[in-house]
């Protein structure tokens, strides 16, 4: 059990982090809006070590060559259109923490790393789905609680940001730095 909430922390991170830059950027706590974000993170986090256990059998040499490259990508590109974002007007950004379509896309940019820990279930022993509950519970609840509170902490300190700093700007720039430390640990390994 021990085991399974430090991997859960261990993924909660990249969560948490963005969480941070989403109550940044929204600057109020928004139950609906920090709920089906923390929801969304959880949900992927706790789903993607299951895919990558189930894809483990099949594609797990084609899979682990490019997730770090997929991962990045995809944090890259939401990552530069909020930094290009940042320079429009309010009305013209494109990408938003409220927009179910963003939220969507940064829980599945985040959760990526998670299929490598379904992976090493696979490889730890794990014959059946069901021996993978309890881990995968504990990842999608700690993944919740993270995103909550780093939501919340991102409200606190956008709040003592001054609206000309641009926090979108500032939001893109960490994303990018999400993206490029995922590829940089798996290039290196």
């Amino acid at each position: 059990m021990l085991e399974s909430f430090l991997i859960a922390l261990a993924l909660a991170m990249d969560c948490f982090a963005v969480s941070v830059v989403c109550g940044v950027i929204v600057r109020r706590f928004e139950g609906w809006t920090m709920l089906r974000l923390a929801f969304l993170f959880g949900l992927f986090q706790a789903l993607m070590p299951l895919a990558g256990w189930f894809l483990t059998s099949r594609f797990n040499a084609y899979f682990q060559a490019v997730d770090h490259w997929i991962a990045f990508g995809m944090l890259a590109l939401i990552g530069i259109k909020m930094i290009a974002d940042s320079f429009k007007e309010e009305e013209d950004a494109g990408i938003h923490p409220r927009d179910l379509k963003a939220q969507l896309l940064l829980a599945v940019a985040t959760s990526i790393d998670a299929l490598a820990v379904g992976i090493s279930y696979a490889c730890m022993g794990y014959e059946r789905a069901s021996q993978l509950t309890l881990p995968l519970v504990i990842i999608g609840l700690v993944s919740f609680s993270m995103s909550l509170l780093g939501f919340s902490v991102g409200v606190k300190f956008g709040n003592a940001v001054n609206k000309k700093m641009r926090p979108e700007l500032l939001g893109g720039i960490i994303l990018l730095g999400i993206g490029i430390k995922i590829l940089v640990e798996h290039l290196s390994a």
